[in-house]
């Protein structure tokens, strides 16, 4: 296999992009790493954004761990179940994530509902736990995407763009080669490779500027639980785009309706009511004297 990467139109060329570093005999995932990685600076954030508001940076260890616990199984579940096909004839495949094979939306219900019930055992509302861990859930996905990029994995279809991505075919599951990829394939020094929109990239540079504009409103909302409903909302409608892109959608059983565009539209709607009406009750409440 080819371990090279390339963005021609940019004028990059990686020769070597490992997927693992080796610890004496044991290999270590890349993705692993990087999942990780996105894993405490998230945590930083939030308790950076706990000591902020007056609460217990202690509680929100506690929270951020337990949400990322129940996030990834969460994930994991949530893809296998939407990806039966492939595991279904090898059960124990379904435990192992050091290739991939985790859904964001499945992370983001599984560490919701944990983050609420632990919030509820430290008696601390839950629109108060999402909002200060809103921030930190998009520093958890921009570095946790790149995860994505040393797998050779969600990518999308051809493109010719600034950002257009050159993959070796042999590097990549063949079952996530179209024909028009097949039909643009390029040969470069013997190494055939397809040419793909970075959606890993794509969604990182879009969690960046969601990120920026959390920060700018952090302060200047309504009512609990209104930087999270941004985030839900705000992510939902980049992702909506992104996922229109990919080759490897997950989809509704007995469809071909990709399961994150229905959830990132379900997602926006909902969340832009509630901030709508949200800001509205807010505005009706009779001021402090």
């Amino acid at each position: 296999m080819d371990y090279s990467i390339n963005f021609p139109n940019l004028g990059i060329y990686l020769k070597h992009v490992g997927k693992n570093i080796m610890v004496g005999n044991f290999a270590i995932a890349y993705y692993g790493i990087v999942i990780a990685l996105g894993m405490m600076l998230g945590l930083l954030v939030c308790t950076k954004r706990a000591k902020e508001t007056g609460q217990s940076e202690d509680d929100y260890v506690d929270l951020v761990i337990g949400g990322l616990i129940c996030g990834v199984i969460g994930a994991r579940i949530y893809y296998v179940i939407f990806a039966w096909d492939y595991y279904k004839d090898d059960i124990l495949s379904v435990f192992n994530i050091r290739q991939g094979g985790l859904a964001i939306y499945g992370g983001i219900i599984g560490g919701v509902l944990a983050l609420c019930v632990i919030g509820k055992m430290k008696k601390i509302p839950a629109w108060r736990v999402l909002d200060t861990i809103a921030m930190g859930v998009p520093v958890g996905q921009i570095i946790g995407r790149w995860g994505n990029f040393f797998n050779r994995e969600a990518f999308g279809k051809y493109t010719n763009n600034l950002f257009a991505m050159q993959l070796p075919v042999s590097a990549v599951r063949q079952n996530e080669i179209t024909e028009e990829m097949w039909q643009h394939a390029v040969t470069v020094d013997g190494v055939q490779y397809i040419q793909v929109h970075p959606t890993f990239l794509y969604e990182g540079m879009w969690n960046a500027g969601l990120l920026l504009f959390l920060f700018l409103v952090r302060n200047k909302t309504k009512f609990e639980g209104e930087l999270f409903l941004l985030y839900v909302a705000g992510y939902g409608l980049g992702r909506f785009w992104i996922e229109s892109l990919r080759t490897d959608q997950l989809l509704l059983p007995g469809t071909h309706i990709p399961v994150s565009m229905v959830v990132s539209a379900v997602s926006v709607v909902v969340s832009v009511t509630w901030i709508v009406c949200g800001r509205r009750r807010a505005g009706k409440k009779p001021q402090a004297a």
